[in-house]
């Protein structure tokens, strides 16, 4: 953990990986993450834990199937949206977009159930600002 101010914006410049999240800072036992996301993710759950999104630049939908159906969120600049553990959700942003995640150590960007994860998609728990 960094003992400095972070930018979040020289953070974001610092890779061009899409759904690729870098790990920017820990809170407690929880990563505080930003990607660069465009176009879709997968379906997948968390089963033991809510995840945190908000947006710092762009455009992100989340389709979230929910006991009473199927719905989807839209988040522009600057919302915040928690999508309740054991929902399965599916990101899709139609605008190259920047979010910001929190998330605890260790949390998989697949989740722990998840439809087969395209070439696009990095399936990792975060990597280490360069």
């Amino acid at each position: 953990m960094s003992t400095q101010p972070i930018s979040l914006a020289a953070a974001l410049a610092s890779f061009d990986e899409r759904w690729s999240p870098r790990i920017v800072t820990s809170v407690n036992d929880y990563d505080v993450r930003v990607t660069h996301v465009e176009g879709e993710h997968l379906w997948h759950a968390h089963d033991r834990t809510d995840e945190f999104f908000l947006v710092i630049e762009g455009e992100l939908h989340i389709a979230l199937r929910e006991p009473s159906g199927e719905r989807t969120v839209v988040l522009e600049k600057g919302s915040v949206f928690t999508v309740p553990r054991g929902v399965e959700h599916k990101p899709y942003a139609p605008v190259p977009t920047d979010i910001l995640l929190l998330e605890p150590t260790g949390t998989s960007t697949v989740g722990d159930r998840h439809d087969e994860v395209p070439d696009h998609v990095d399936a990792t728990t975060g990597h280490a600002l360069s």
